[in-house]
């Protein structure tokens, strides 16, 4: 082979897909093998992770997925899919412009709060008690990041998110089952019970805190939990958006235009 045939070979090399005329085979599976052989969730994680799931590993990710799928047009990246319907563009185009709203702030909880999670193991695996890796942990945290902690607390359910004891309860059993080994949930909850003791009254982890549980229990690396997320949160945003191409509307912008944003007139400064 050629130096330049080489060259234009491997300009991109990949382990996902070996992929010729008649055909097609991811992670060394045919893609005939895994059609109607395996769940969509099976093979995001065959995709991601090189390898299939046993079927409780599939089910508890599943459950991750679920539970994240939407959160109403309030949510940021809801409102701008649907916005963006009303502007006339087409369906792929809508779903982008609300998988684009997912950053650190709005989207981004479930990493960061997996990053903390996978910290806090390292120091327990160090020697460090629970308790002492947590308290370095939120301490290096509120440092670093600020007193709000991803993963707890919610601006709309309080006290209690309704996702996050379902999926924490999942996660129980499926340590009881052998399937996971518990250990971030011991975490989670740790950090839970010590940002309460903080701020003197208890706090509820959200769905960002026990997905990142369950994703941390699973053994996915911090970042993909932020791009799992936007996986589940994509199931929403096609729903809202299509429902909105259903409905009509033309040009909606993110309030009724009887309602008028606040003017605030400029300081001047002599």
């Amino acid at each position: 082979m050629s130096d330049d045939a080489q060259a234009i070979r491997t300009w991109w090399r990949t382990s996902i897909i070996n992929m010729e005329p008649g055909k097609i085979a991811f992670r060394d599976h045919s893609i005939q093998d895994l059609i109607g052989n395996v769940t969509f969730p099976q093979l995001i994680w065959l995709m991601t992770r090189g390898a299939l799931p046993s079927p409780a590993e599939a089910a508890l990710f599943e459950a991750a997925l679920v539970a994240g799928v939407d959160h109403g047009p309030q949510a940021p990246s809801i409102a701008a899919a649907r916005m963006a319907a009303t502007c006339g563009l087409g369906l792929n185009n809508v779903m982008a412009t609300g998988v684009n709203m997912l950053g650190d702030v709005h989207g981004g909880a479930g990493e960061q709060c997996a990053e903390l999670y996978y910290e806090i193991a390292t120091e327990v695996d160090g020697g460090a008690t629970l308790d002492d890796a947590v308290a370095a942990g939120l301490t290096k945290w509120r440092a670093e990041r600020g007193k709000i902690v991803s993963g707890f607390g919610h601006r709309f359910h309080k006290p209690v998110d309704p996702r996050a004891p379902r999926l924490m309860q999942l996660v129980r059993d499926a340590a009881k089952a052998g399937t996971v080994s518990g250990r971030y949930a011991d975490i989670g909850e740790a950090v839970q019970a010590a940002i309460g003791k903080h701020r003197g009254t208890e706090i509820a982890m959200n769905i960002d805190g026990a997905t990142a549980v369950i994703f941390c229990e699973l053994g996915f690396p911090a970042p993909l939990s932020r791009g799992l997320f936007c996986l589940s949160r994509s199931v929403g945003i096609l729903a809202h958006g299509w429902e909105q191409m259903q409905q009509g509307g033309r040009n909606k912008g993110p309030m009724p235009p009887k309602y008028l944003p606040k003017y605030e007139p400029q300081e001047r400064h002599e």
